[in-house]
């Protein structure tokens, strides 16, 4: 029986990738009826918890979904995966680290492809790192060392509305006075809400970003170039900027989508990676990229655990294989390659491309979340699950790879149960049949 009234201190917000762990939560009644610290995202996510849940499990029959029981639909469930020849497991930022290890067993166990949301966000970074290394760092010793802070196509005050304010804006070890000791710079094609509140905004060119970050490598390094302006910026601000961070004592560079998706994809994350470690000759620099699900960061790190790779992992010679491009979710569907969707924890058909929606709203889509979406609408079978951080517990990792534990404050509905929880009750339904 749930109590009156419950406080919970430290509890960790399932919802961007800062994972921000200062938020209390309190619920009366087994309802979460404030959330302190929280951002105003935060504040919708727990407290309207309750809204817009799939009622129950259920099952398509023709134009319509037909309540079925939780143990006949995993069942069925397992049917249906049986028999797939090129499943698809999809999705897995917005589930913890354990529901990870359950969607992988069942992906080698049918010898399918499993890929998380990374494929269609910071999938190029990851690429990016592959190939240059990785320059990276913590948010504390951003909050504690650094002096310069340089934004690269990311709106953080929208995506991760707190980042700036618990770790840009705040005092630190070293950095007592963050005003006047730090200077935020923010790099982007269009004015956005975090260019009204940083130290400087500098406008790019859509689609110059690798052209840029090539000439302040030149410059950097002393090198005389023969034009006038790149980017839109004349020679001499790009000069002015890199002096201004080769003479910082800490920079970090965060960049978001607008690097990692414009024109080059990797090959601007690349070339970000080679300023930041070429910085590294005259002061110190370190990059982290801007992840936006709670635990998209998590994904790629339980999937490199046990595959060894951080996405787009295919078993269906038995043992995994890692090609971007061959066996990512938006290629397999525009190739038509699989015929069973299996959807944890993501939204595929609000956010994939109009032609990879066509032939996935052809095959049977089985799709675990806690909440009606897009996905649930042309999904053959729908099961709901507990939201983590808020109705089970679990792992979670930060985007700068801290991984925090993720508190349980609420009873999830009656039959509902963890993503973990269900993913487990399909694979040993499987090893039932095979």
């Amino acid at each position: 029986m749930a109590k009156e009234l419950n406080i919970f201190d430290n509890v960790v917000c399932p919802f961007c990738g800062c994972l921000c762990d200062d938020i209390q939560i309190t619920t009366e009644k087994n309802i979460v009826t404030k959330n302190q610290n929280g951002c105003a995202i935060s504040q919708r996510k727990f407290l309207n918890h309750p809204h817009d849940r799939l009622s129950g499990p259920s099952i398509r029959k023709g134009s319509s979904m037909i309540a079925t029981s939780l143990e006949s639909t995993i069942k069925q469930v397992a049917q249906i995966l049986q028999k797939s020849r090129r499943l698809l497991v999809y999705g897995l930022s917005s589930a913890e680290n354990d529901a990870h290890r359950e969607a992988y067993k069942i992906a080698e166990l049918v010898g399918g492809v499993v890929d998380n949301t990374s494929s269609v966000c910071h999938g190029p970074s990851i690429l990016g790192t592959q190939e240059s290394g990785e320059a990276h760092g913590s948010l504390a010793e951003v909050k504690h060392r650094a002096d310069f802070v340089l934004y690269w196509g990311a709106n953080p005050q929208s995506a991760h509305p707190r980042h700036i304010r618990r770790y840009v804006r705040v005092p630190g070890e070293y950095i007592k006075d963050p005003k006047n000791q730090r200077v935020i710079y923010l790099i982007d094609i269009r004015k956005s809400e975090s260019a009204q509140i940083v130290d400087q905004f500098i406008k790019i060119e859509p689609g110059s970003d690798l052209e840029l970050l090539g000439t302040m490598r030149a410059l950097l390094h002393g090198r005389r170039l023969d034009v006038e302006s790149v980017a839109g910026l004349s020679l001499s601000a790009i000069d002015r900027l890199m002096t201004k961070m080769k003479n910082a004592k800490y920079g970090v560079l965060f960049y978001g989508l607008g690097l990692s998706q414009s024109k080059g994809k990797h090959r601007n994350v690349d070339a970000a990676i080679r300023l930041v470690q070429d910085l590294n000759s005259f002061t110190r620099w370190n990059m982290l990229p801007m992840r936006g699900h709670y635990n998209v960061a998590g994904a790629n790190k339980t999937s490199t655990w046990q595959t060894g790779y951080p996405f787009a992992v295919d078993y269906c010679r038995g043992y995994p294989r890692y090609q971007p491009g061959e066996y990512t979710a938006v290629d397999l569907l525009l190739r038509k390659e699989c015929d069973v969707f299996l959807n944890v924890a993501a939204d595929p058909a609000a956010h994939f491309p109009r032609a990879a929606l066509e032939h996935l709203k052809s095959i049977p889509i089985i799709n675990l979340d806690p909440k009606q979406n897009m996905t649930s609408l042309i999904a053959a079978v729908n099961i709901p699950t507990a939201i983590a951080g808020i109705e089970c517990d679990g792992a979670a990792v930060r985007m700068d790879g801290l991984p925090l534990y993720l508190k349980k404050v609420v009873e999830p509905p009656t039959g509902v149960f963890p993503d973990r929880v269900i993913l487990k009750m399909i694979y040993d339904e499987l090893r039932r049949l095979s």
